[in-house]
């Protein structure tokens, strides 16, 4: 891959604009929303803090069964980098009110048919300092 291919700008803002659909789901419990922004696949991974999920059944279950509250969380060090047209990798860190630890998340996302979708996911919580 060529470094001009890195971070196109069009590219940056679809990935940018399908993360925060991805946040504002996943702050308000929107399960279907969620669900729609993952492969459905049995190869997509998400390794949770607590959870390793493999396949969208999965992780369909676990969304099923999560906990609707206390879900706001506040981002911070978000990094978002584009590798030409079709792969893309996010990275942040967050907070939630009431604790100290710190949590991490990255996501693999790629453009599939029907368009951006997270193929592999990981959380984890730091512990506290």
């Amino acid at each position: 891959m060529r470094t001009e291919e890195i971070n196109l700008p069009h590219v940056v803002a679809e990935v940018t604009a399908a993360f925060h659909r991805y946040e504002q789901a996943l702050v308000s419990n929107d399960i279907d929303t969620l669900d729609a922004l993952f492969w459905h696949d049995e190869r997509t991974v998400r390794l949770g803090a607590g959870e390793n999920l493999y396949g969208i059944e999965q992780i369909r279950a676990f969304r099923a069964q999560r906990p609707a509250a206390g879900l706001a969380r506040t981002l911070r060090n978000s990094v978002i980098t584009t590798f030409g047209e079709e792969y893309a990798v996010c990275s942040t860190e967050f907070t939630r009110e009431g604790t100290t630890k710190t949590g991490r998340q990255q996501q693999s996302w790629v453009r599939l048919p029907d368009g951006w979708r997270i193929v592999a996911a990981q959380v984890s919580l730091m512990s506290e300092s």
